[in-house]
């Protein structure tokens, strides 16, 4: 295995480090818990909250940043992060208006987060509430999960919950419109190759030459099936078709497209898939009124993409293209 990391251990503290060092002014870090914080004074709003394992950047710590998340509690690699670092980083957040916590389905996850709750209910507050995430259509239950997997449209409620926060809005209407976006997402992907985590040195699961894992998780679970490699056309069609087929998406919508890579996809690959995707939409006569082409919610480097598509009203695309300062210039 040939990274650019010192040793397996270290990984996420020197990425962390590096993030930091990288927008001094505008993000903070605290090492023994594995946070990171945006520091630009900001007051009258909601905290909004979000962890899980490292091993998926650019989420989440890089979507820290004013519009979108005041704080990121990262996990070492495929793991959750500590309750204490998640009610440490709530006191930090907190502006006596409550936390908001943004959680992909995810059991560790959710475990931590719950018990953090519980702590800070048992101390006297913040008050929090939690919204968990649950856009993959691929599987109902996985190795990871009971019920779906959080996945990359997650991203787009961090995006849209930042926002509304930004606006003033409070806890119980953020908590109210991250399950109404979390209702109108739906994503699916798949897997070429699987991903070496630090530690281990060698791939998380093993595909074949000619084989790719339809519907894989983030962390290599087993998707819906395991099948041949076919050509761009055939392949991303039918994570297209299983995507609109689940809400469903119906002729006259309006929606938002993700094309997310997983970490070890050339972006000129991603661009055949928007493109693919594109014309499927349009066959369907459903309107692409946004794409995103990029990684957002990765898997180390795993070679394979997913594809998310957001059901718009007003309300969504006005958040989506309000203001957003944050390390990666994605939005």
């Amino acid at each position: 295995m040939k990274k650019i990391i010192n040793k397996p251990e270290d990984v996420v503290h020197e990425m962390l480090k590096g993030l930091r060092d990288s927008r001094p002014d505008s993000i903070g870090w605290i090492p023994g818990k594995r946070i990171i914080y945006r520091k630009d004074p900001y007051l009258n709003k909601v905290g909004i909250i979000s962890g899980s394992g490292s091993g998926h950047e650019p989420d989440q710590a890089f979507y820290v940043g004013r519009g979108m998340l005041d704080a990121a509690c990262a996990g070492p690699v495929f793991a959750a992060p500590t309750l204490d670092a998640i009610a440490e980083a709530t006191r930090l957040v907190d502006r006596d208006r409550g936390v908001l916590f943004l959680v992909k389905n995810y059991t560790g996850d959710r475990a931590n987060f719950e018990m953090a709750t519980d702590m800070l209910q048992f101390e006297g507050g913040p008050t929090v509430d939690t919204v968990i995430i649950n856009d993959d259509v691929a599987v109902k239950d996985s190795t990871f999960t009971a019920g779906r997997r959080g996945v990359a449209g997650a991203i787009f409620i961090y995006k849209m919950i930042g926002a509304k926060s930004e606006e003033g809005a409070n806890l119980d209407q953020l908590k109210k419109l991250a399950k109404e976006i979390n209702d109108d997402v739906r994503t699916m992907g798949f897997a070429m190759k699987p991903c070496t985590t630090p530690d281990k040195g060698s791939p998380t699961f093993e595909l074949g030459e000619d084989e790719v894992e339809v519907g894989v998780g983030l962390h290599g679970e087993p998707g819906r099936e395991r099948t041949s490699y076919k050509r761009a056309n055939i392949i991303i069609k039918e994570l297209t078709d299983a995507v609109l087929s689940d809400l469903p998406f119906t002729r006259g919508n309006e929606v938002a497209l993700m094309v997310n890579g997983l970490g070890g996809t050339p972006i000129g690959e991603l661009y055949i898939a928007a493109g693919i995707i594109h014309d499927i939409l349009k066959s369907n006569g459903i309107k692409v009124c946004s794409t995103y082409v990029n990684n957002y919610c990765t898997s180390l480097d795993m070679e394979g993409c997913s594809v998310t598509l957001l059901r718009l009203n007003e309300e969504y695309k006005r958040l989506l293209n309000a203001p957003v300062d944050i390390p990666i210039r994605y939005f």
